[in-house]
C-alpha cells in the first residue's frame, strides 16, 4: 500500500516561491534585459555622446535626458567616460550633471571622484562637488621633461615646517 501525502496550496505556492524568486533576481542581475541608451549628437561637428543606463526620460519641452541606474558614459571625441547612479543631459545648456558615486576617466589616465560634477561642454571644463565632510579626488598624470632617464631639473625641496609656539 502506498501512502500519498498531499500538500495544501499555500504550502506549494510558498515551495514555488522560494524555488522562482531567487532564479528570477538571479536572472535579472546576471543578464540585465532593459539597459537603455541615448545617443546624442553635439553641435559642433556632431560628435556622438553616448549615455547607457537602466532607465532613461526625455522631456522634449526642456530638451532634458535623464539617466538612473548603472549609468555608464562615453565622449570619444573628447577622449571622456563616465559612471555615475545617475546623469542629466542638458542639450540647450550643453552640460551634463552627474551625480551619485561619480567617476570620469580622461584617456591619458587623469580621473575625478566626487558626488556630484557637472561637466560644461562648450568649456571643457568639470565642476566637481564632495559628499558632506568629504573630498574629491583627483588624479592627474604629469609628465615630467626627461632627458636620458633624469630630470632636466631637480625638484626644490621642500621647507621644514615651523612649528607654532
Amino acid at each position: 500500500m502506498i501512502l500519498s501525502y498531499k500538500f495544501p496550496r499555500s504550502q506549494i505556492r510558498r515551495l514555488l516561491l522560494a524555488l522562482v524568486l531567487p532564479a528570477t533576481i538571479f536572472g535579472s542581475v546576471a543578464f540585465p534585459s532593459q539597459v537603455q541608451t541615448v545617443t546624442a549628437q553635439t553641435s559642433t561637428g556632431n560628435r556622438p555622446l553616448t549615455i547607457r543606463s537602466d532607465v532613461q526620460e526625455y522631456d522634449a519641452k526642456s530638451q532634458v535626458v535623464t539617466a538612473r541606474g548603472n549609468v555608464q558614459m562615453l565622449y570619444p571625441s573628447r577622449q571622456i567616460q563616465a559612471t555615475a547612479a545617475q546623469a542629466q543631459y542638458f542639450s540647450k545648456e550643453r552640460r551634463i550633471d552627474f551625480s551619485g558615486n561619480v567617476y570620469i576617466l580622461q584617456q591619458g589616465g587623469n580621473s575625478i571622484r566626487a558626488e556630484k560634477v557637472t561637466y560644461l561642454i562648450d568649456e571643457g571644463r568639470f565642476v566637481a562637488l564632495p559628499q558632506s565632510s568629504r573630498q574629491v579626488e583627483s588624479i592627474y598624470m604629469v609628465q615630467d621633461g626627461e632627458t636620458g632617464g633624469q630630470s632636466a631639473r631637480p625638484a626644490p625641496k621642500t621647507p621644514p615646517l615651523k612649528g607654532s609656539n
